[in-house]
């Protein structure tokens, strides 16, 4: 069965708390080459912020996804392609895993065909997203292959993403999460701010992620993280 993402190499994720870069548009960004749209953050999200950058990217032709971090910011638009789900797999508080996903179902109807989760691993504790998730970040690079095959095989879960928000991750530790794996697509976000890290990661990593990015630096930038994920994507291709 195929997944939307199959033929992703990129996405850009937009936090609605944040600006775009200095003379930057949501049509800039768009154009950038990225595969696909997330729409999400960890501090003072709304669900009024969410839909102003939903709305802003409704136009364009890219896959739109938003992440919700609680129910309360998840937007109904027929803009959105869908929502992706975190499960925080190293939380030490239930609701990552479970609870906050329980809450949502019971509040809303949920539209399963759109919905999907991404089974969180987040590596750096000095990020905010491991303090609002509550999560251990101390784990060795086994751990994380282990925390994947187990997203795989025991949660079915169809999307790994490996969290170093802030800091660039060890390439190591994804590539043993990646041969973890037999049909999870393996997703990283965290330190890609050019081309060299984003192609050193994609070598590694199904889809690469770059947030901070978008805002810090501006679309130029992303642009050359797109290319780097790109060439790495076909030099795989062409050495497997």
């Amino acid at each position: 069965m195929t997944a939307p993402w199959d033929d992703w190499d990129h996405i850009t994720k937009l936090d609605p708390d944040k600006s775009l870069a200095d003379g930057d548009t949501f049509a800039d960004v768009c154009a950038t080459g990225t595969d696909a749209l997330e729409i999400g953050g960890t501090l003072d999200m709304t669900q009024d912020k969410m839909q102003r950058v939903i709305d802003a990217c409704a136009e364009y032709d890219v896959p739109l996804y938003q992440e919700p971090s609680n129910p309360a910011v998840v937007v109904e638009s027929d803009a959105l392609d869908g929502y992706l789900v975190p499960t925080v797999l190293n939380t030490r508080d239930v609701a990552w895993i479970a609870g906050l996903h329980k809450e949502w179902i019971r509040m809303a109807d949920v539209d399963w065909s759109e919905t999907h989760t991404e089974g969180y691993i987040i590596l750096n504790p000095e990020a905010s997203v491991a303090e609002y998730a509550d999560a251990d970040c101390d784990q060795t690079p086994e751990d994380v292959a282990a925390y994947a095959e187990l997203a795989e095989k025991m949660l079915g879960q169809q999307i790994i993403y490996i969290e170093c928000s802030g800091t660039f991750g060890d390439p190591e530790t994804v590539k043993m999460a990646q041969e973890a794996l037999d049909e999870a697509t393996l997703f990283y976000g965290g330190g890609i701010h050019d081309y060299e890290s984003a192609n050193t990661m994609a070598a590694h990593a199904d889809i690469v992620v770059v947030g901070d990015l978008v805002h810090d630096e501006g679309v130029e930038a992303v642009r050359e993280t797109v290319k780097g994920a790109k060439d790495a994507k076909k030099a795989r291709a062409e050495s497997a």
